[in-house]
């Protein structure tokens, strides 16, 4: 597997980098795994409009989500016509949610351009890989994702706070990329969000291969949480950056 990393901060855009996306790649079937505030004009540095394959929506906040409503522009208003409709797996009420967020009817909304698939706990197959999705601890419906492809493994924790499941489905990952949102000592919400040492904590249960920092908002300091991690977790750590390259 290959990801890129198209954006990675958490609640609003950064002057570097837009919020929540990651294109993963394998056997040329391109998935996106969400689209949030500014990822879909840093999504075409790696990625044709076009060439998508299929995209993931962990959750229904504006930095996970909000950009498919310039995706359907994009798609509906094509010079040439609308490509078929692009498998869009969502959290149940994705197509109502989106529909309400460009000021459109729910109904038909935006699914002539998007074929909506409603997500729920489970694995399940999207092109080349095996997919499971377990709810995770934030205020709305919300999951962690676990990739697997011929032997190798990408956890991705979308929002979430402290969690038994985080744990179990990123148990013996190449690459979890986790989610480190708070500072420690400084905010403390149960179930919204990490910190960068409760990452590394949960990195370090599941035996993790490497574990990479991500949704780090722009007031946080990202340096504080890397270091928090690496004091919980014996692997390797680095903060995401938008515009990095992994082999998994």
């Amino acid at each position: 597997m290959d990801l890129t990393v198209v954006g990675c901060s958490g609640s609003f855009p950064s002057p570097d980098s837009p919020c929540s996306c990651y294109l993963v790649e394998a056997d040329g079937f391109r998935l996106v795994v969400d689209l949030g505030n500014g990822a879909l004009g840093a999504l075409q540095r790696y990625c044709g409009l076009y060439e998508v394959d299929t995209v993931l929506l962990s959750h229904l906040h504006a930095d996970h989500c909000i950009d498919m409503c310039a995706y359907w522009v994009a798609r509906n208003y094509r010079v040439g016509g609308c490509p078929d409709p692009l498998p869009v797996i969502g959290p149940q009420g994705t197509p109502e949610r989106l529909a309400r967020a460009y000021d459109m009817d729910e109904h038909p909304g935006m699914k002539g351009v998007f074929d909506f698939r409603t997500l729920t706990r489970g694995t399940f197959e999207v092109g080349p890989f095996r997919v499971t999705a377990v709810p995770v601890a934030h205020p709305v419906e919300a999951y962690g994702f676990r990739l697997e492809h011929d032997g190798r493994t990408l956890v991705y924790s979308g929002d979430t706070g402290p969690c038994a499941a985080l744990t179990e489905l990123a148990r013996g990952a190449d690459l979890f990329l986790c989610e480190a949102s708070f500072t420690e000592g400084k905010e403390d919400i149960p179930d919204l969000h990490l910190n960068g040492r409760e990452a590394g904590e949960c990195a370090e249960e599941a035996g993790v291969g490497r574990l990479v920092l991500t949704h780090i908002p722009p007031w946080t300091d990202t340096a504080r949480n890397v270091a928090d991690a690496q004091a919980a977790f014996a692997g390797p750590v680095e903060a995401a950056v938008a515009g990095a390259k992994y082999r998994i």
